[in-house]
């Protein structure tokens, strides 16, 4: 048989053959060649009651890993954002813990909520999951020394002593009330708060519990008045708070009412009504906004004001790891937390961070602030820090 003589559209077709089949070859060596990114669980309400602080911790944990990832990652590798709902509520927080443990995630930023970082502590223990909450201030988290657990937040003990002290000095030998919400959180804050009322010599004349979804406390305003007291604690978050102080100042209460950051919602004011002018919480000063996206990025959406308070903190949790990953030039998480239990400070948006053995921050981040009026007829706290 005789053979046709080749043409040039052919060797140019067994050109193109032997580059594709040498691309295929090389492509193994090329995919192994790329480092895998470093994945980063973020555990957050994004549904639930709670919902507005966990799409902020979504918010700013997505544009911190986005912005290092456009810097070029960490140590030549990228992050990966893995998102999971806990919806502040433990069971589907233990869930989601359990869900990081099987699909390799060993660090994670989150839980927001006492409840649920404390169902999650020992799933992450046993796993050998490092986690660094922006928001679970709950004095008992790492009270026992978890090798695990951080803090970019301050604690329940820090806001309870604050608010404790400004009321043992501001009413000295008079009877004050301290109520909650009967939740880790809430309790967590009265007894910091009671604590510290006793060490300096306040008087405690109430103690007394309520439930989220009350909503007639005028029972309990009975008891405050007959009991002649002075000022109120309350640990709890903003819906009971604020119709408490709508009950107190209904009843004819004009004593102090002081709460922590659980109150700082953007319909508080609203549903305290005019009483609300002259409330005082504790509150980390964080900034109101994220920084700027770039130019190459679409403006950054609005963000509510409960939003605005995690999602800076949460970007600042990110920087954490991060820098924890380029000093040890590892995401190993035991290698990450000798770093940080060693008291190496961290850069972020929030200024640097340091961490004591427990995981806490060796600072409070807490300061007292009032709500007041402003010229526009809205009740705020933006910028009304209190002297102490």
């Amino acid at each position: 048989m005789l053979a046709l003589p080749e043409t040039a559209g052919m060797t140019a077709m067994r050109r193109l053959r032997t580059l594709a089949a040498l691309a295929l070859l090389a492509w193994p060596a090329l995919a192994a060649a790329a480092p895998a990114p470093i994945r980063i669980g973020l555990a957050a309400p994004l549904t639930g009651p709670d919902a507005g602080f966990g799409q902020g911790m979504q918010a700013g944990a997505e544009q911190a890993v986005a912005d290092i990832n456009r810097g070029g990652g960490v140590n030549g590798q990228r992050l990966q954002l893995i998102v999971r709902d806990d919806a502040g509520d433990p069971k589907q927080a233990a869930t989601v813990a359990r869900s990081f443990a099987t699909d390799g995630v060993t660090l994670v930023v989150g839980h927001l909520n006492a409840g649920t970082s404390a169902a999650t502590l020992a799933i992450y223990e046993d796993a050998g999951i490092l986690a660094i909450t922006p928001g679970a201030t709950w004095a008992s988290l790492t009270a026992r020394g978890a090798w695990n657990v951080f803090r970019a937040c301050g604690s329940d003990a820090q806001q309870g002593a604050i608010a404790g002290t400004w009321l043992a000095e501001r009413f000295p030998g008079k009877p004050i009330a301290l109520v909650n919400d009967k939740t880790t959180f809430g309790r967590g804050l009265a007894d910091e708060a009671a604590r510290a009322l006793k060490e300096r010599g306040g008087r405690e004349a109430l103690f007394e519990g309520i439930s989220r979804g009350d909503k007639d406390f005028s029972g309990l305003v009975a008891r405050m008045k007959a009991a002649k007291v002075d000022a109120v604690y309350f640990g709890g978050l903003a819906a009971e708070a604020a119709l408490l102080v709508r009950a107190m100042r209904d009843g004819g209460f004009v004593g102090a009412f002081v709460g922590s950051d659980g109150i700082l919602d953007k319909d508080f004011a609203q549903a305290a009504g005019p009483g609300a002018e002259g409330t005082l919480m504790t509150l980390a000063p964080d900034p109101r906004r994220l920084p700027d996206p770039p130019r190459d990025r679409r403006a950054a959406p609005s963000r509510s004001p409960e939003a605005e308070a995690f999602a800076a903190r949460s970007y600042a949790a990110v920087e954490v790891l991060k820098g924890a990953i380029e000093a040890t030039k590892s995401a190993d998480p035991r290698r990450i937390a000798d770093l940080l239990h060693g008291g190496r400070a961290m850069r972020t948006l929030l200024g640097e961070m340091t961490f004591d053995a427990r995981g806490d921050l060796t600072s409070s981040p807490y300061a007292l602030v009032v709500w007041r009026r402003t010229p526009d007829g809205r009740i705020d706290y933006a910028g009304n820090e209190v002297a102490r």
